[in-house]
């Protein structure tokens, strides 16, 4: 085997986890694989002879362009029209991306790692994601151990405090049908009866045309906008369950192609936030992913693949 054969093997067996991390850092799947494919380009550069960890030394690498890339992706975002949320990943095929834990994937959480600086956003990820031991976290982000203690306590008291404690997944998933059902089928009184008091709906378009650019805050204002969308958005959409971000998200689909993921976050009290992707450009990675149904208890509970359109 050549040098840079060798060089391609070792990278290729480590790359899962560093486009983990590059994707929980950016919360962006193609900017995430920007910066992989920039980290396996300087492993080409680099004089490997004197690398006695390779893993370590990449991780080491993407952990340090993203922090770099965020500072940068964050100036770009005030230009952003409406409001921001992470790119939806297909997590059926790779559930963990690549860590140990399925920790820091979940869109809510990103969205509240959004309020955390770059330092602490690091330390959280490798250590609540990739349980990656304090020291090591410190070389890496070249702190002291005690310093990165408290990154990573600060970016956990912001994360837990930031949300209602989560339903189960299998919960998570019969409240997705069932607004789905409601949305569709504009049902007021049953769209109520979902939301929690303050429960807010998040619409990510860029600008796109018939996307709502500010948030909606209060389960009766969400059920009313939601059931007055129901007279035009569903119209030739097809509705399929996947996997997105470790939790069941809804695509929709129009002639076979992504045209938006919407997600649930609930808590015992009822759905906290719906989130709409309906930015194009952030559905490539859905597209690329192919598909892959979940089987999901509806209704009663009898288990059956929701994808059909109306």
């Amino acid at each position: 085997m050549g040098d840079l054969d060798e060089a391609a093997s070792i990278f290729t067996g480590v790359r899962p986890r560093l486009f983990g991390i590059a994707y929980r850092m950016l919360g962006s799947a193609s900017e995430a694989e920007d910066l992989v494919q920039e980290v396996w380009l300087r492993w080409q550069a680099t004089d490997r002879g004197v690398v006695a960890r390779p893993g370590a030394f990449l991780a080491t690498a993407t952990i340090r362009l993203a922090i770099n890339e965020l500072q940068s992706a964050r100036a770009r975002r005030e230009t952003y029209v409406g409001p921001w949320l992470p790119e939806p990943v297909d997590t059926s095929a790779d559930p963990c991306l690549g860590a140990e834990r399925g920790e820091a994937l979940e869109v809510a959480v990103l969205m509240l790692m959004e309020k955390l600086t770059p330092q602490e956003r690091a330390a959280y990820v490798l250590r609540e994601a990739f349980d990656y031991p304090y020291a090591r976290i410190a070389e890496i982000l070249e702190a002291t151990e005690p310093a990165v203690r408290q990154l990573v306590s600060r970016a956990r008291r912001h994360v837990r405090g930031g949300r209602r404690r989560p339903v189960p997944q299998d919960a998570q998933r019969r409240l997705l049908v069932a607004f789905l059902d409601a949305a569709r089928g504009g049902d007021l009184d049953a769209l109520e009866r979902l939301f929690t008091a303050d429960a807010t709906s998040i619409s990510d378009g860029n600008g796109a045309r018939r996307v709502a650019r500010r948030a909606i805050v209060g389960g009766s204002r969400v059920a009313a906008f939601v059931a007055t969308v129901s007279t035009w958005f569903w119209a030739g959409v097809e509705v399929e369950l996947v996997v997105t971000n470790g939790r069941t998200g809804a695509v929709l689909r129009r002639d076979g192609r992504p045209h938006g993921v919407i997600t649930v976050d609930a808590s015992p009290a009822g759905i906290e936030q719906v989130l709409w992707m309906l930015n194009p450009a952030k559905l490539g990675a859905l597209a690329a992913a192919g598909r892959h149904p979940v089987e999901v208890p509806a209704g009663g509970g009898d288990g059956q693949r929701v994808s059909h359109s109306r």
